[in-house]
């Protein structure tokens, strides 16, 4: 299995997991920001298969952090959050803070290693989307673990813009 194959299986995993996630979600902000997540992964799956098949990428950036600020506030102004039985625990979530972690540590890898520099551009793109998925799970751990403290802070202070 070359780099392209790998990166693209780690893809489908993904958004099959975020897919998961959404579906055991109650509340309907957090199942948005997990069927975001999963389409990201798709968007990831398409561009990585373009890239393989040799195909010129062009790579617009997800625009999940914001649309997930948003959600967040409108779930805060509602004043009432149902997650999802299975979905209290941080747990739930650190399977998906792994692969994330996993995601952009081997696209920073393969970055170091190619000697392409428009694979190298791809590559580092992707290690940027997947730490911004990363730091949204972060902040879904810390909203699970704390919701009353963490709604409080109508700043969403903990996702940074790149």
């Amino acid at each position: 299995m070359n780099v392209f194959e790998f990166a693209m299986q780690m893809e489908k995993d993904g958004e099959a997991y975020y897919r998961e996630l959404a579906a055991k979600a109650d509340d309907p902000g957090l199942k948005k920001i997990f069927t975001g997540l999963a389409d990201d992964e798709v968007k990831h799956y398409e561009i990585l298969k373009k890239m393989h098949e040799k195909a010129k990428v062009s790579k617009e950036e997800s625009n999940i952090l914001e649309s997930a600020r948003n959600i967040f506030q409108e779930m805060k102004d509602r004043g009432t959050v149902s997650i999802g039985k299975e979905l209290t625990q941080p747990s739930a979530y650190q399977k998906a803070l792994k692969a994330e972690e996993e995601s952009f540590t081997f696209y920073e890898r393969k970055a170091e290693e190619s000697t392409d520099p428009v694979e190298k551009k791809n590559l580092l793109t992707f290690a940027r989307e997947e730490r911004r998925h990363y730091k949204l799970i972060e902040n879904i751990i810390e909203f699970v673990s704390r919701p009353e403290a963490w709604l409080e802070n109508a700043e969403f202070a903990r996702l940074e813009e790149y």
